[in-house]
């Protein structure tokens, strides 16, 4: 029985409440937003995870091993202007739009930017008088249909890419999580409609990409009002090239090691093409985008998520309280997503013969044993990238170097060696051992690495 107005226990019995109502009151506006924002991020995202699985099922449906492995080595292209000349540019585009909008100077901010990416469109246009040359050189001319289409793809989605950063910066989560679902989906209606009336024909699925990109991007450059500064702030061309100067310093780096990564990526599937066969180029490219796609897409919204934050928390990266902050929050995402890389591996250890066929056309389901393998592989990858977040919220860049361009030669020998050895088996095998090599030189730098450029 409790007496009117008294407790029946001792104070120091009743339990306090965990936040104080003064603290919650505070700090619930901004538990609203996060929530919002997260809530978006995760739908368009979840969008983009259903519709990449049921293009990999139309796509199966439709292509044989074979003709899937020549759609792979032609899209190896398109992954060459995103590591090569493009993914520099876009990161800056996306890490300095915090520091523009603290500064309010995002109209100089958005000019620069423009300017960066029609650089990078003519160099664009280099790469494909190089390869079109060297095609004809090496008497490989059936290759030059679907190269010229993975680059006609590469130029709208490196735009598209660019647009989605500067919406993400500026935290308009509802805008790029619609473009991120749109884009997955129309990717499945143009490639059904080119393979219904085309054919089976991986140039046609290219040209549906880039179609699809092309769409998307025009809507991109709608909304990119929202984020424009109502009066165009005057500037002289001093402070253009200023800040050109200052996106490049940023975003070099990137290109340094471009080629090297670009190299990794794309020998896993050119190493089974020269020692074993364009078909299990197909099998191994279901198992990359079964298991390796969905935590890519996971990490990539995380990453979008985070990324804004930790860049606004960070600022210039000059305030050492603030950095520590940074640290703090990318230890506690890199353990999670650890463990749901461990608890996404045990999934797919029991239930991969059953995801394949929900998932992919019965002509692949003896490739399935080496699902949960790829799993743990891209988790493990996804990991680094987490903490290659920090770096470039700290503004370092230019300290993952050597390890991008070293562990990439790595992942290289490693899939020549598999490939040769093992077979489809062997270049599963090599992915593994590349992610816990990448991972363990990122957490060594994300804690170690000093800066190696100012902002």
């Amino acid at each position: 029985m409790v007496t009117q107005g008294r407790s029946r226990y001792p104070a120091r019995f009743v339990p306090k409440p965990l936040v104080h109502p003064v603290m919650l009151n505070q700090y619930a506006p901004r538990i609203r937003r996060l929530a919002l924002e997260g809530g978006w991020i995760v739908a368009g995202q979840a969008a983009s995870v259903v519709g990449s699985l049921m293009l990999i099922r139309v796509l199966t449906a439709h292509l044989n091993p074979t003709q899937y492995g020549q759609l792979a080595l032609g899209l190896t292209v398109a992954t060459l202007v995103s590591q090569l000349v493009m993914g520099g540019v876009i990161n800056a585009i996306g890490r300095f739009f915090a520091v523009a909008a603290a500064q309010q100077t995002l109209s100089v901010y958005l000019r620069a930017s423009r300017q960066l990416m029609l650089q990078g469109t003519l160099a664009v246009l280099v790469i494909v008088v190089g390869v079109v040359v060297g095609l004809i050189g090496w008497n490989a001319n059936q290759w030059i249909p679907i190269s010229l289409a993975a680059l006609f793809f590469s130029v709208l989605s490196s735009y598209n890419a660019a647009l989605s950063g500067i919406q993400n910066a500026a935290r308009q989560r509802a805008i790029v999580a619609l473009h991120s679902g749109l884009d997955a989906w129309l990717k499945i209606l143009l490639s059904w409609i080119v393979l219904h009336y085309w054919g089976a024909s991986g140039t046609a699925v290219v040209l549906a990409y880039g179609f699809s990109a092309l769409l998307v991007t025009g809507s991109q450059l709608r909304m990119l009002r929202r984020v424009m500064p109502a009066d165009q702030q005057v500037f002289n061309p001093v402070d253009l090239a200023a800040w050109r100067s200052r996106m490049w310093r940023y975003s070099w780096p990137f290109a340094s090691w471009g080629i090297f990564t670009w190299l990794q990526l794309v020998s896993d599937r050119w190493a089974l093409e020269v020692f074993a066969s364009t078909e299990d180029v197909g099998f191994y490219t279901v198992l990359f985008q079964i298991g390796m796609t969905p935590i890519t897409i996971a990490a990539t919204a995380t990453m979008s998520f985070l990324g804004p934050i930790l860049y606004g928390r960070s600022g210039d990266a000059q305030d050492a309280a603030r950095n520590t902050n940074v640290r703090q929050i990318t230890l506690k995402v890199t353990w999670v997503t650890l463990s749901l890389t461990l608890l996404g591996f045990l999934i797919a250890f029991w239930l991969h013969s059953w995801v394949f066929r929900c998932i992919v056309d019965a002509k692949y389901g003896s490739a399935s044993y080496l699902l949960p393998w790829m799993v743990l592989a891209g988790g493990v990858v996804a990991t680094g990238q987490i903490l290659a977040l920090k770096l470039m919220s700290d503004m370092k860049p230019g300290a993952m170097a050597q390890a991008k361009i070293v562990t990439a030669l790595v992942g290289v020998g490693l899939n020549a060696l598999g490939a040769a050895y093992a077979g489809l088996v062997g270049v599963v095998a090599a992915q593994l051992v590349f992610s816990f090599v990448y991972l363990a030189w990122m957490v060594r730098l994300a804690f170690h690495a000093k800066s190696t450029i100012k902002p």
